[in-house]
C-alpha cells in the first residue's frame, strides 16, 4: 500500500481497493481501511479531504521514519548519492514522536530493569559503575572523533591521570573533557529536563576546552567528511535553528524521544566549528540522566555504522538507522552497567 501511494499520490479508498484487487485479487474494503488506519497511526501516511472525498498519500514523516537499506545506500560515493545537500528548514514540524509505541514500551521496560538494579546497589557500587561507564563513554566518544587512545589507556588517564606515550596531548585533553562534562551533567542533571541553547553551548564549551576550538556559534561554512551535505552557514540562522531544535525537544512528551531528537538535531545543525557530535552525545545523555534513564556509553557501537546513521539523517532526513543504533545501545547499557548480580 505504501508503494502504491508513493507511485500514485493522493488516492481515495475505493481507488486503492480497485488497484489492489486488480493486482492481487479480491480484498475487503474493511481490510484496506484497517491497514490505512494503522499507517495513519504510525505517521507514514496522511489523510486529506472529508466525507466521500477523503484521500490518502505518503506523509512528510514517511521519509523520516521509513527503513532504508543502509548497505545499498552507501555503495555509492558521497557525490553520487541522491541526497538533500542543504539544511531542510521544513524538517522541524515533522520530527515529533520519533519512536513508535512498541519501541517506547521496550525502552521503558528495559529502564525498569535498570531502576530495579540501582535500588539493590550500595552507593559505592553505583559510583564505581558510573566511573566505569564514564571511562567507556569517554573512550568511545573520543574514538568516534579519531582519538587513538585505547580503552586501558583511557582508564589509566581518567583514574590515575597517567597520559599514554605516543599520543598527542590533545587526545588526553579530549578524553578528560568528557569526564569533566559528565561530572557537570550529573551534578546538575535536573536542569536538563528542559533544554536551552545556553545548555548546549555550555556543554560544548566544557567538551572542547583547551583544544583550540571556538566556543561560539560559528560564523563560517563547515564541511563534513563523508558527505556532500552542507549545514547552514549564517550565524543568525544557526542560532535560530538551535532555538527551534530546543522547542521541538522540549515539546516531546517522552524522554527517550527527547534524547534521540537532541542527539540528531545538534549533529544536523552543526552549530560549532568542531565538537558537534561529541556535544550531541553528551546532551542526549544529559536528558537520559535528567529523567532517571540509563545513560549510554556507546561502547559496543561500530563507529563506521554510527557515522553512516548520522549521514543518513544529513542526506535523507531519515532517522530509522540512528534510532536502531540508539535502541541497541540502550539495551547494551542496561545489560552491562549497574547490574545487581
Amino acid at each position: 500500500m505504501i508503494n502504491l501511494l508513493q507511485d500514485r499520490g493522493y488516492l481515495g479508498i475505493s481507488e486503492i481497493v480497485g488497484v489492489i484487487q486488480k493486482q492481487f485479487g479480491e480484498i475487503a474494503k474493511v481490510t484496506v481501511n484497517r491497514d490505512l488506519n494503522a499507517l495513519l497511526r504510525l505517521g507514514l501516511i496522511e489523510r486529506g479531504g472529508s466525507g466521500r472525498a477523503i484521500t490518502y498519500a505518503i506523509s512528510g514523516r514517511y521519509s523520516l521514519l521509513q527503513k532504508i537499506d543502509v548497505d545499498h545506500y552507501f555503495k555509492k560515493e558521497a557525490d553520487k548519492r541522491e541526497a538533500q545537500l542543504r539544511f531542510n528548514l521544513a524538517l522541524f514540524p515533522l520530527v515529533h514522536d520519533p519512536l513508535y509505541e512498541d519501541e517506547l514500551f521496550h525502552l521503558h521496560k528495559l529502564n525498569k530493569v535498570y531502576q530495579d538494579n540501582i535500588e539493590q546497589l550500595a552507593d559505592r557500587s553505583i559510583a564505581r559503575e558510573f566511573e566505569r561507564l564514564t571511562i567507556e563513554l569517554s573512550w568511545k566518544s573520543s574514538q568516534i572523533e579519531g582519538n587513538t587512545y585505547n580503552l586501558l589507556e583511557t582508564e589509566a588517564l581518567i583514574k590515575e591521570h597517567k597520559e599514554a606515550s605516543g599520543h598527542k596531548k590533545e587526545e588526553a585533553i579530549m578524553i578528560l573533557n568528557h569526564k569533566t562534562t559528565l561530572d557537570y551533567i550529573v551534578k546538575n542533571k535536573q536542569a536538563f529536563r528542559t533544554i536551552s541553547v545556553r545548555d548546549i553551548e555550555h556543554v560544548h564549551r566544557l567538551l572542547t576546552k583547551n583544544l583550540g576550538i571556538s566556543p561560539n556559534v560559528r560564523k563560517m561554512p563547515v564541511g563534513i567528511v563523508g558527505t556532500a551535505y552542507r549545514p547552514l552557514d549564517n550565524e543568525f540562522q544557526i542560532r535560530e535553528a538551535l532555538e527551534q531544535a530546543c522547542i521541538e525537544v522540549n515539546n516531546e512528551t517522552d524522554p527517550f524521544g527527547k534524547a534521540l531528537l537532541l542527539s540528531l538535531l545538534i549533529a544536523y545543525i552543526q552549530p560549532f566549528e568542531d565538537g558537534n557530535k561529541r556535544t550531541s552525545r553528551l546532551m542526549s545523555n544529559a536528558v537520559l540522566l535528567a529523567y532517571d534513564l540509563c545513560p549510554l556509553s556507546y561502547r559496543s557501537v561500530d563507529e563506521i555504522e554510527y557515522k553512516k546513521a548520522v549521514i543518513l539523517f544529513y542526506e535523507r532526513n531519515n532517522l530509522s538507522y540512528f534510532k536502531k543504533l540508539f535502541i541497541e545501545q540502550f539495551e547494551f547499557a542496561v545489560n552491562n552497567y549497574f547490574r545487581a548480580s
